[in-house]
């Protein structure tokens, strides 16, 4: 690995944990799952610099979308976020994010003007997604079918706990 590739899995791996470490101290749910997204962002670069963009694009469409959706969906829907004070009303948080922007804008920036040799850590595949999908549809669809299920019943229970009682 050259300097340019170790920096930046550095920048993704600390920009990983400080999120995390930030997820796990926050007291209101909002913010703390917001940071949740920020660790599967930078998780995410981490596996598109390891040369597995499918696994990259997953992370963010699955876990960084779909899940903090719900999640979130559930957080307003107990109505836990109410109160607190935001996480950036200080001027040290909001020059720390300031920081971070910028790091990351000349990163941008360094990697736009410079074409650096592409590391291959591991064996290039023609089409990954057509194995995971057959794979997932054929092998799997008994188990795919029942997670969907499982998740639904999950999210009608959620509304029927989180539904206030009305007295006749």
């Amino acid at each position: 690995m050259n300097g340019f590739y170790e920096f930046q899995f550095y920048l993704f791996s600390l920009l990983a944990i400080a999120s995390a470490l930030l997820f796990v101290t926050r007291k209101n749910p909002v913010p703390a799952a917001l940071w949740l997204v920020n660790v599967m962002f930078a998780l995410a670069g981490l596996y598109v610099m390891l040369d597995a963009p499918f696994v990259g694009v997953i992370q963010v469409l699955v876990y960084a979308g779909a899940i903090m959706v719900v999640f979130v969906f559930v957080v307003m829907l107990l109505n836990l976020g109410r109160g607190g004070v935001s996480d950036l009303r200080s001027l040290g948080a909001r020059l720390g994010a300031g920081l971070v922007g910028l790091a990351l804008l000349a990163n941008l920036l360094v990697v736009q003007r410079q074409r650096f040799p592409r590391v291959d850590l591991a064996p290039a595949t023609d089409n990954v997604v057509e194995a995971v999908a057959a794979s997932l549809f054929t092998d799997y669809l008994v188990a795919f079918e029942l997670t969907s299920l499982v998740l639904l019943v999950a999210v009608v229970g959620a509304v029927l706990l989180a539904k206030k009682r009305v007295r006749a």
